[in-house]
C-alpha cells in the first residue's frame, strides 16, 4: 500500500482500512492467551488456572519490554515517512531489530536464574508454584520470539501493511489453537504442552514478519549498516515507546499487588476470579488496541505532514468506536457474570468468586477508550511526557493506592472496587490533558481538506 494515501484518503476509510486489520489480528491473538487459559482451566483444573494467573506479570514484563521498542520505533517511523525521511526511518528499523534481541536475552537470562523467587514475590504459593513454574520454564524461549513478532508487526503495520500485519498474528494464533489441541488435551502435557505450543506458534509469526522486511521492493526494508545501535537513535525511539511500556510494567507491579492481597484475603480461588476477569478485560483492552494500532500510523504520518485536521477527525472517530466497545463489554460483563466464569472453569466456588469479581470491578469500564486512545494519540505525535502521565495516572497514580487502602478495609471486594474508581479518576486527567492540545490543533489548520491538501 501506498503511504501518500495516508495523507490523502477519507479519515474514516483510512482509520477502518488500518484498523479493521489490527483489531482482528488483535483478537486472534487474544486466543494465545484465552485458549491456553480454557484449556488449562477445563483439563487441568482450577489450581493450574490459578497458576497460570501467576504468570501474568512475567508475560507483562516481556510484552512491556517489546512495546518499548515496537511502539516507539514504529511511532516514529510514521512521523519520518511523513517527512518523507526514508533513510532515518530505515536506520530506525535496524535499531529495533538489533535492541529487541538484545533486551530479550537479558529478561530470559534473569527469569532462567531466579524464576521461583521472582514468582513468589508475585504470589506463588506451594499449590501454584509448580503450575506457574512448568509454564515459565517451557515458555521462556519463545518470549524472544514474541518480542520480534510483535515489536516488528507495529513497525510492518506503520509502513504501510496492515493485511500483513494481521496476518503475522493470525498465523500464529491458529498455530497454537491447533497446537494446544495436540499438546493438552490428546498427549496430556498440561501446562507445558501449552507453553510449547505458543512457543511453536510465535516462531512462525517470527519468520513472517522477519522475512517481510526482507524483500526487495516494500516500503521499507533492513539495509546493511542500520544494525549498529546509535544513542539518538535509541533514545528518540524509547521516549515513543516509554509510555506503552509503563503501562504493561505497571500491570506487572498491580497484578502482583493483587496476587498479595488476593491470597491475603480471598485465597487461590479469588486468584483464580482475578485471572478470569483480566482475561475477559483483555479481551475487550484488546480490540481497542487494535483500534488504537490502527490509528498511529494515521495521525503519526499526518502529524508529520501538517495535516492536522485529519489527524483530529481520525481521533474522534477512533475514540467513538472504543468507548461503544467499552460499554458494550463492561455491560455484558455486569449481565452475564456466571456465563463468563464458565467458559474458564467447572469450580462452582470459582464461578461464584469470579462473579463478584466482574460486577464489582466493571461498573466504570466503559471510559477506558477514551484513555487509551488518548495515550496513543500523544505518542503518535511526538509527545511522551504526556503519553507518560496518562499511562501512570490508571493503573499507578490512582490503582495501587486505592487497592492498598480499600483492600485493608474492605477486603477483596476492595480490591475489585478499587478498578471503577481509579478508571473514573484516570478519565478527569485523561480530559484535563487531550482537550487543550486538540484545541491547539485546531487553531494551526482549517477543517477542509481542500485548503490543506497541498502540504502533503
Amino acid at each position: 500500500m501506498s503511504l501518500d494515501t495516508l495523507a490523502s484518503r477519507p479519515v474514516g476509510r483510512l482509520l477502518w482500512q488500518y484498523s479493521l486489520p489490527a483489531v482482528v489480528g488483535m483478537l486472534v491473538m487474544a486466543l494465545y492467551n484465552i485458549v491456553d487459559r480454557i484449556f488449562i482451566g477445563q483439563v487441568v483444573g482450577p489450581e493450574a488456572i490459578a497458576g497460570m494467573a501467576l504468570t501474568f506479570p512475567l508475560m507483562n514484563i516481556t510484552t512491556a519490554i517489546g512495546v518499548l521498542v515496537g511502539v516507539g520505533s514504529s511511532s516514529r517511523i510514521s512521523i519520518l515517512m511523513g517527512r518523507g525521511d526514508r533513510p532515518a526511518s530505515e536506520l530506525m528499523l535496524g535499531n529495533a531489530a538489533t535492541l529487541t534481541f538484545v533486551n530479550a536475552a537479558i529478561y530470559i537470562a534473569i527469569f532462567a536464574t531466579w524464576m521461583d523467587p521472582i514468582l513468589r514475590a508475585f504470589g506463588a504459593g506451594d499449590t501454584t508454584l509448580p503450575y506457574a513454574r512448568s509454564y515459565m520454564l517451557w515458555v521462556l524461549p519463545g518470549l524472544l520470539l514474541t518480542n520480534v513478532a510483535f515489536g516488528l508487526n507495529n513497525v510492518l503495520r506503520a509502513t504501510g501493511y496492515p493485511a500483513r500485519a494481521m496476518m503475522t498474528m493470525v498465523i500464529g494464533a491458529v498455530a497454537n489453537v491447533i497446537l494446544d489441541a495436540i499438546l493438552v488435551l490428546w498427549l496430556d502435557m498440561g501446562m507445558a504442552g501449552a507453553a510449547i505450543a505458543t512457543d511453536i506458534a510465535m516462531s512462525l509469526s517470527a519468520w513472517f514478519v522477519v522475512s517481510h522486511f526482507l524483500r526487495p521492493g516494500v516500503n521499507l526494508r533492513f539495509r546493511p549498516g542500520t544494525f549498529t545501535l546509535r544513542a539518538p537513535v535509541v533514545l528518540s525511539m524509547i521516549s515513543l515507546g516509554a509510555a506503552p511500556c509503563i503501562i504493561n510494567v505497571a500491570s506487572c507491579l498491580v497484578n502482583a499487588l493483587i496476587n498479595r492481597a488476593l491470597v491475603a484475603h480471598g485465597g487461590d480461588m479469588a486468584i483464580g476470579a482475578a485471572g478470569i476477569f483480566v482475561t475477559y478485560t483483555s479481551l475487550l483492552v484488546t480490540i481497542v488496541l487494535g483500534i488504537s494500532m490502527g490509528l498511529q500510523p494515521v495521525v503519526g504520518y499526518n502529524y508529520g505532514a501538517g495535516l492536522y485536521h485529519r489527524l483530529r477527525r481520525a481521533y474522534w472517530l477512533a475514540v467513538s468506536v472504543s468507548t461503544a466497545i467499552c460499554v458494550a463489554g463492561s455491560l455484558a460483563g455486569l449481565a452475564l457474570p456466571s456465563y463468563i466464569a464458565r467458559a474458564f472453569t467447572y469450580d462452582a466456588f470459582l464461578i461464584d468468586s469470579t462473579v463478584v469479581c466482574l460486577r464489582h470491578a466493571l461498573w466504570a469500564f466503559g471510559v477506558v477508550g477514551f484513555q487509551v486512545i488518548s495515550t496513543t494519540y500523544f505518542q503518535s505525535v511526538g509527545a511522551p511526557a504526556r503519553a507518560m502521565v496518562l499511562s501512570l495516572a490508571r493503573q499507578v497514580i490512582f490503582l495501587i493506592p486505592l487497592m492498598l487502602i480499600l483492600s485493608d478495609s474492605l477486603g477483596v471486594e476492595g480490591v475489585w472496587l478499587s478498578f471503577p474508581i481509579s478508571d473514573l479518576l484516570a478519565t478527569v486527567v485523561t480530559a484535563a490533558l487531550i482537550f487543550p492540545s486538540l484545541r491547539k490543533l485546531a487553531r494551526k489548520a482549517p477543517l477542509n481538506d481542500e485548503t490543506t491538501l497541498h502540504v502533503a
